[in-house]
């Protein structure tokens, strides 16, 4: 007996030795890319034209960064304009997706059906392009304005039934008593459904932030003044304007074994996902709860 129960216990530690090893393995592959891409982004050009992208350079430069941060004043407006968008639509998404999800699951509400074959409707089909152009501009007048790149993302059909489905794992109960004690329909979604939606609300916000932050189709499309670019539309243009012939066009003089135009790619990257991984460890805790919990059909 004795023999036996130590049997299990070496294997259970075999076990556990084992799957430390294989996250760990894991883990480094996925933090290497991330890892290459800082490395990367200081870099000489010239040694990653003789040598590509490695971990440990040989020589540091601060090239890639010097060229971006000569903007630095439009970079500072681009970082302020992404900060804005993310951060009003995405408080602005999940108060107008939760209240969606949770009058989609009241059973009091006659027409729930209907419009959440609407909403999956929109999953399947949409108006198109032009349309969407004429109506933002034409019709909504938000050409140039920083609502045009919020309107358009603040709302996801997914969200709204990651919400609901979320919400039928709340006991009924708990709105009936809320009921009887007085409480209107808002306050028992304000006071009872908001405190128990934290892992759901971390998990759709993060996703919607995320979606914000990398915005810049949109900017693309509406935005024509410089200092409304997003973020990312705004390095992929500094990027773009890292090309030899552009620059020569416009009168520069330059060295062309010095132009960084390879590490401004990477530098780009760096400064575009290193405010937002900074965010994730402060939602993870929620991320798998809010998921599984939503992903649960009653």
């Amino acid at each position: 007996m004795q023999n036996s129960k130590i049997k299990m216990d070496s294997g259970s530690t075999v076990i556990k030795i084992i799957s430390y090893i294989f996250i760990t393995i894991f883990a480094l592959i996925c933090v290497f890319p991330f890892v290459l891409m800082i490395s990367s982004s200081f870099m000489n050009e010239q040694e990653i034209v003789r040598e590509g992208y490695k971990l440990l350079p040989k020589e540091f430069s601060f090239k890639a960064y010097d060229m971006l941060l000569n903007n630095s004043s439009k970079l500072v407006d681009a970082y302020q304009v992404t900060i804005f968008i993310t951060v009003v639509g995405t408080v602005l998404g999940l108060f107008m997706m939760s209240m969606a999800g949770f009058v989609l699951n009241r059973k009091d509400f006659k027409y729930r059906n209907f419009f959440s074959f609407l909403i999956y409707f929109t999953t399947l089909f949409s108006g198109g392009l032009i349309p969407t152009y004429i109506l933002m501009v034409k019709h909504l007048h938000l050409k140039d304005n920083l609502f045009a790149m919020i309107l358009p993302a603040v709302v996801g059909a997914w969200s709204i039934f990651l919400m609901r489905n979320f919400m039928k794992a709340i006991p009924d109960s708990l709105y009936e008593s809320a009921t009887i004690d007085g409480a209107g329909d808002f306050r028992i979604y304000w006071k009872i459904f908001i405190p128990l939606a934290v892992p759901s609300l971390a998990t759709i916000g993060l996703f919607s932030a995320l979606g914000f932050w990398n915005e810049w189709y949109n900017g693309m499309l509406y935005i024509s003044d410089s200092t409304k670019y997003p973020l990312q539309y705004f390095l992929q243009r500094m990027v773009s304007q890292t090309n030899l012939q552009s620059l020569i066009n416009s009168g520069a003089v330059i060295n062309t074994a010095d132009l960084p135009t390879q590490s401004i790619k990477m530098a780009t990257a760096v400064l575009a996902t290193g405010p937002i991984i900074l965010l994730y460890p402060f939602v993870q805790r929620y991320f798998v709860t809010g998921l599984t919990i939503g992903a649960v059909k009653g």
